[in-house]
């Protein structure tokens, strides 16, 4: 989530900044007294402006933001290559560029070989330049590598992220490993563990019948209830889709009923405007004195599939 308003926020920024530029150009051709090459760039800030608000209105307008934007650079490229003589090569790979950025990467790629004709007739190519046509190519190759390389980190972003990408609490796997890891480091220190479990009756059916902002609307409202009630060192992890562990180191069995009992309290007194009020049962689990970890992990699944059945 945090995500996609980062990179919404960029584009916002992308298109209000070009919407000045171009306003700019506009004015400084008003002030060279070039009356006749004011109106395609002040035309076209007004267009990059409608892009900019649409982006900012609706996440669903993402696309036809995007294509107004294309729009605009291509008619603005394609009204300034021709009076640039021998240094519009320079601008030859804007156009791969910005479609490479604004649009899907197989349309984007079939789209520049479509119109590498047009930049190259643009750029006063009458005849086929050998040169000029590789390195239109390779500029279209190279821009290509963007998305893929965004694809390839952010793969690697969530193979490695423990953080479930759902909500604020570990992945299943994450959760496995650190809990292990706890239950031994609180073994060797003699300190009692904890870990409570809890389940989220409500997620499936507000999936089916309010959609998926219903969903994650419950998911925040568990992880906020969770937060305010536990301590900086107690870690919340998501078992299944609608179960979670909120583990407690070094805390008592009176100590977990507590943070048990606050939480229920918080949760009792939340409610959403599509399912109403928040149902969170929930069930500890102590480990025992001399309880090797399958021993307790056994145990806990056990009483996490008990809490799960309807």
């Amino acid at each position: 989530m945090d995500d996609n308003r980062e990179r919404a926020m960029r584009f916002i920024v992308a298109y209000a900044t070009a919407a000045l530029l171009l306003g700019g150009y506009a004015i400084w051709h008003y002030l060279m007294g070039e009356y006749d090459r004011i109106l395609l760039p002040t035309a076209l800030a007004l267009v990059m402006l409608v892009a900019c608000l649409l982006r900012l209105s609706s996440a669903n307008q993402a696309r036809l933001s995007a294509y107004l934007a294309l729009i605009a650079g291509y008619l603005m490229l394609a009204l300034e290559l021709p009076r640039l003589d021998e240094s519009g090569v320079m601008w030859l790979g804007l156009p791969p560029l910005l479609t490479v950025l604004l649009l899907p990467l197989a349309s984007a790629m079939l789209l520049n070989l479509m119109l590498a004709p047009v930049w190259l007739v643009l750029l006063g190519e009458t005849t086929v330049d050998g040169h000029l046509t590789i390195s239109y190519l390779a500029m279209t190759l190279v821009a290509a590598l963007i998305p893929w390389e965004q694809k390839r980190q952010r793969a690697l972003l969530n193979a490695t992220d423990p953080r479930d990408p759902h909500c604020n609490a570990l992945a299943r796997e994450a959760l496995h490993e650190l809990l292990a890891s706890e239950y031994q480091r609180t073994q060797k220190l003699d300190q009692p563990l904890a870990v409570l479990v809890l389940h989220l009756p409500q997620l499936e059916m507000a999936s089916e019948q309010f959609g998926s902002r219903a969903r994650q609307a419950l998911l925040d409202a568990l992880c906020q209830a969770v937060s305010r009630c536990s301590r900086r060192h107690d870690f919340l992890g998501r078992q299944s889709p609608a179960t979670f562990w909120l583990v407690l180191p070094d805390t008592s069995e009176s100590g977990a009923q507590m943070v048990q009992q606050r939480i229920g309290q918080t949760v009792e007194s939340t409610v959403l405007v599509d399912t109403g009020p928040l149902r969170v049962p929930t069930a500890l689990c102590q480990r025992l004195a001399g309880e090797s970890w399958p021993r307790f992990e056994q145990r806990l699944l056990a009483l996490t599939r008990q809490l799960s059945e309807p």
